[in-house]
């Protein structure tokens, strides 16, 4: 089996700020990640990332908030895309 697109969505606000999510279902997992997908979900603006979730060979699954980093306890693909959208709303301040 070969990666398979999952989501690919990008979206620009008004205040030039932007989400853009890439998710793929892989054929194996990226390790240290235990879960078949390989995921990018990214809000920033100017270049400057604000909020992210991603896995990455050697890191695992980790989130970025406010200039930090941390790990993120995977539980599924709808838990990931729930937690980013809270994490963007937060740092909006408003809905998506």
């Amino acid at each position: 089996m070969k990666a398979k697109l999952a989501i690919r969505d990008r979206r620009v606000f008004d205040d030039g700020s932007l989400i853009d999510i890439v998710i793929w279902f892989v054929p194996e997992p990226v390790p240290p990640s235990d879960h078949w997908l390989k995921y990018r979900l990214y809000y920033g603006r100017h270049g400057q990332r604000i909020v992210g979730y991603d896995n990455e060979r050697g890191k695992g699954d980790h989130r970025h908030y406010e200039g930090r980093e941390e790990p993120y306890a995977f539980i599924s693909f709808e838990q990931l895309l729930d937690d980013f959208e809270a994490g963007v709303v937060r740092a909006r301040g408003e809905p998506i």
